[in-house]
């Protein structure tokens, strides 16, 4: 279960300090596909950066099954961040240099699995997303839907606990990115993870098992 009390965060702009949360509090169930939804600026990669620890909010607190995140050191939030969660982006961010085979494999080499592990793993995942065949092709050579693919699977690859997305479907046509909200679907039955997806996709937030509605980094609503 994830938990947080009270969240602020802000930022100095040109327009002076901006609150990007503004006395966040949410509570998100293990195993649950859980929206972020709101406009751009309202404070949604803000909130999932939190969560992940790659910010941290200036009061209030984040907790992830039982531990305080917000107070973690450096090293060890980034420990956290290796072992405990996978991240997503609407640009996917895959390593250019690297196959779609090694992209997966990254984040388990990072956490020392063995090389037959590391292999199995990874050829179930190309399995899982459709692209059996595909690992020794170049990110270059894949299209939008597929790139998102490859990212997911390098996400879930070390099964951890929190899944992050920030706009996935975003750069995708409707029908491509409706396959893969399905694929995110599965991934949540299966790795028994919780994904946090943050979006204005009507597509996604309708299969959402929980939306959060964020306007000017406050929470307005949630179904």
């Amino acid at each position: 279960m994830i938990e947080a009390f009270d969240v602020c965060k802000s930022f100095r702009s040109g327009r002076g300090q901006v609150a990007a949360l503004d006395h966040v509090s949410i509570t998100i169930m293990k195993g649950r596909l859980f929206v972020v939804a709101g406009r751009s600026g309202s404070g949604k990669t803000t909130l999932l950066n939190c969560i992940g620890t790659l910010e941290k909010p200036e009061t209030g607190r984040i907790s992830c099954a039982g531990i305080d995140i917000t107070h973690l050191s450096r090293r060890a939030a980034a420990k956290f961040r290796r072992k405990q969660t996978g991240f997503v982006f609407q640009s996917a961010n895959l390593v250019s240099y690297l196959t779609v085979r090694e992209n997966i494999a990254l984040p388990l080499e990072l956490n020392a699995w063995s090389n037959d592990a590391r292999n199995r793993r990874v050829d179930a995942l190309l399995d899982t997303v459709c692209l059996r065949g595909m690992g020794a092709a170049m990110p270059q050579e894949l299209s939008g839907g597929e790139t998102q693919r490859v990212a997911f699977a390098r996400a879930i690859a070390h099964q951890p606990a929190i899944l992050l997305a920030d706009e996935p479907t975003a750069s995708l046509d409707s029908a491509t990115g409706r396959q893969l909200i399905q694929l995110m679907q599965a991934l949540v039955r299966e790795s028994a993870c919780t994904l946090i997806a943050a979006t204005h996709d009507p597509d996604l937030i309708a299969a959402a098992s929980e939306t959060l509605y964020l306007k000017d980094g406050r929470k307005v609503g949630q179904l």
